[in-house]
């Protein structure tokens, strides 16, 4: 077995034990709270290493739709910014389903910010 075969054997054996993850988290990610989303990045960061067309088609995705594409950019990062990317994938889903007068996210965060802001002294 040359290098190029075990290559091969090794990403399709990654790509085989990673397929039951991204079955599992694809429609955990549609429902509300995001519960898939972590087994999505995991999935995802196991598929981009080990392939080379994956990466192509996750790029060309990128360019293609970045708003969708960057919170999973950002949760792959080596210090994820999971709080603020879970803020603001709620803020999406709140403007979405909403009408602008039933919400209430960003008029609480203001509100909680202006009483706990500290004063001038």
């Amino acid at each position: 077995m040359n290098l190029g075969e075990t290559r091969f054997t090794v990403t399709r054996a990654a790509q085989r034990v990673n397929e039951p993850n991204l079955l599992a988290a694809l429609p955990l990610v549609a429902l509300p709270g995001h519960l898939g989303l972590p087994l999505m990045v995991i999935g995802l960061m196991i598929v981009l290493r080990n392939s080379f067309s994956a990466k192509r088609r996750f790029l060309r995705m990128q360019r293609a739709h970045p708003n969708m594409v960057f919170p999973l950019r950002r949760l792959m990062r080596r210090e994820p910014e999971i709080v603020q990317v879970f803020w603001q994938q709620y803020l999406r889903v709140e403007r979405l389903v909403l009408p602008r007068r039933h919400r209430f996210a960003v008029r609480s965060r203001r509100h909680l910010k202006r009483r706990f802001q500290r004063k001038p002294a």
